[in-house]
């Protein structure tokens, strides 16, 4: 059979049959890996009709990974995005360096290649937050930089029950200092010049924000430490206090920053909720179920990862050589509907 016959039959063939789904990573948040069975199949096509399958897979398994498909360039990979999710969001309210390639989908975090990324969930520093996030690798590296996830769900049940209570009633609170050369600029952070808008943004969002001097901005802003899933009703572990703790930077940085900082002045920070000190035994605890529960694999030109934000985090190894991983986000949710609908 001529390549090309092939590919004129796979048009004919149902949307079930022109894919194989297998188990990837059986019992873990990436358990299924979807192949095309026939060349030539269309990604984005199958994906459209297939939409509801796909849904499914994710609130289950809350990861799907897509490998093998002819997929080169950021347009498909943000139509595919669009096919699975619908429109595609901004990334506002920034805490990583990333460029815009075009539209919504922007390069990875663009972090130093020797740093690695603590598994954390998508915008858990905020009050609302993309659903679904999905990753799209145009180049690996030469080595490593994996892109390992783990299960919200079973990170949070590995966590003692007394340390689950006490965030689940306080929150987390989390400090920031916007200064160039220490971390973004406010003006990156909020994408825009305007402090009427920064301002109007931090009311908005419940964010209490002071002007230190016009270029140096400090927020704090008490935020959810355990959320239920709105469809499945799970309930996740979901922040970044262990990721925006000062204690996440490496020893030779944070030894450098606390000897010309007061605390009060640092980059970032984390508390409970009520402001009181995250013990390092606690951070350390969080930082051990999040390791028992990652899972990675070495990634592939033209993978596509698909994940449910809330059900699955994700964090970068570091890497050797050129690597060009690009992200879209899309469904966003708020806290605050879900509280006025309860």
């Amino acid at each position: 059979m001529s390549l090309k016959f092939a590919k004129r039959k796979a048009v004919n063939l149902s949307p079930e049959s022109l894919v194989q789904v297998a188990d990837f990573q059986t019992g873990t948040c990436l358990n299924t890996l979807v192949q095309p069975a026939v060349a030539g199949v269309n990604l984005v096509e199958w994906a459209t009709e297939q939409r509801p399958w796909i849904e499914s897979q994710l609130l289950q398994h809350g990861g799907i990974l897509f490998r093998g498909f002819p997929v080169r360039e950021a347009t498909e990979f943000e139509q595919f995005l669009k096919a699975v999710s619908g429109e595609l969001l901004e990334y506002t309210y920034r805490s990583t360096p990333r460029s815009q390639v075009q539209g919504n989908i922007y390069t990875s975090t663009e972090y130093p290649a020797e740093q690695s990324i603590s598994l954390h969930n998508e915008l858990s520093y905020t009050r609302s937050w993309p659903l679904k996030i999905g990753f799209f690798c145009v180049q690996p590296a030469v080595q490593d930089g994996r892109t390992p996830i783990a299960d919200s769900r079973k990170v949070l049940t590995r966590l003692d029950s007394k340390l689950r209570q006490r965030f689940a009633a306080t929150g987390v609170m989390y400090l920031r200092n916007y200064r160039e050369g220490l971390d973004l600029p406010w003006q990156t952070v909020f994408q825009t010049e305007d402090r009427a808008v920064v301002e109007h943004y931090c009311r908005q969002a419940r964010i209490e924000w002071e002007w230190v001097s016009p270029q140096h901005l400090r927020t704090r802003q008490v935020c959810q430490a355990v959320a239920t899933h709105p469809q499945t009703g799970q309930r996740v572990w979901f922040n970044q206090a262990h990721l925006f703790h000062v204690s996440s930077l490496p020893q030779r940085v944070r030894e450098s920053l606390l000897a010309t900082l007061p605390e009060i002045g640092l980059p970032r920070n984390t508390y409970y909720g009520d402001g009181s000190p995250i013990e390092p035994e606690v951070l350390a605890e969080i930082r051990q179920a999040f390791a028992a529960e990652t899972v990675s694999f070495p990634w592939q030109a033209g993978d596509i990862l698909l994940l449910d934000n809330m059900l699955t985090a994700h964090g970068r190894t570091p890497f050797v050589g050129p690597r060009r991983v690009l992200t879209g986000m899309a469904e966003l949710f708020t806290l605050e509907t879900q509280e006025a609908g309860e």
